[in-house]
Order: structure tokens, then sequence, then C-alpha cells
């Protein structure tokens, strides 16, 4: 049963102007396993900026913006499995609010084009 579902969409080109001398933003948003990734490519911005994404869809899978205040960028890791697939990692009081909320599977979704990257997030229980 589907009990959550979020998207969202980030431009790169906002990312992109974000990320000049963005080693703070970086450390304050990103998990050190998904700044790695991104930064191993030749457009880190486009990487970084599904990731957000994801983010922001996983909140509001979670229970609507409202919940973006009380979950650290952080708490929330996008990472890949072997075949490439994307999936999500939660952690603090993300995880404990997927725990309340009964969740046994949240889905995502990522893509992008040269100006956007979106994702989908779907939670189920």
């Amino acid at each position: 049963m589907i009990i959550g579902l979020g998207v969202d969409i980030v431009e790169i080109d906002r990312m992109r102007r974000m990320l000049v001398n963005g080693e703070r933003l970086i450390k304050r948003v990103f998990t050190d396993g998904e700044a790695r990734y991104a930064l191993a490519h030749v457009e880190p911005a486009l990487h970084f900026a599904a990731r957000v994404a994801a983010k922001e869809a996983t909140y509001k899978a979670l229970s609507g913006n409202h919940l973006a205040r009380a979950v650290g960028w952080r708490e929330i890791e996008v990472c890949l499995r072997d075949d490439g697939a994307p999936y999500l990692v939660l952690h603090g009081r993300a995880e404990k609010r997927a725990t309340e909320l009964g969740v046994v599977q949240a889905l995502v979704s990522l893509t992008h084009s040269k100006a956007a990257a979106v994702a989908m997030v779907v939670l189920e229980r």
C-alpha cells in the first residue's frame, strides 16, 4: 500500500551556481558518499541536483513540506546498487518518521535533462 509520494525538480544551472565555492554547501547537504559520487563525474552539478531532488521528494513523501524543517539534509542519503539503480537510506529523524509511518519500502527514481533533474519517491507499507 502506498503511504507517501513525493516529486521534485531542481534546475541544473541553479545547482551549478550554488556549487561555485560550494564546499560548505556540499558538506551541509550531502553525505560523504554522495559527494564522492557526484565529484567523480565530469558534470557534478547534474548529480548533486538529482540528489537534492530526491531528498526533497523524500521530505514530501514522508509527510509534506512541513517535515523539511525537522529532518536534516544528510539524514536522507541516495545510494546506488551495483547495477546503478538508486535507493534511499534514511538516517536519524527521517528513519524515525519512516518507522512511525510503517514504511517497509522506499522507492526512488531519478532522471535528468540538460536543464533539470527530477526525482520521484514512493513509500510503501
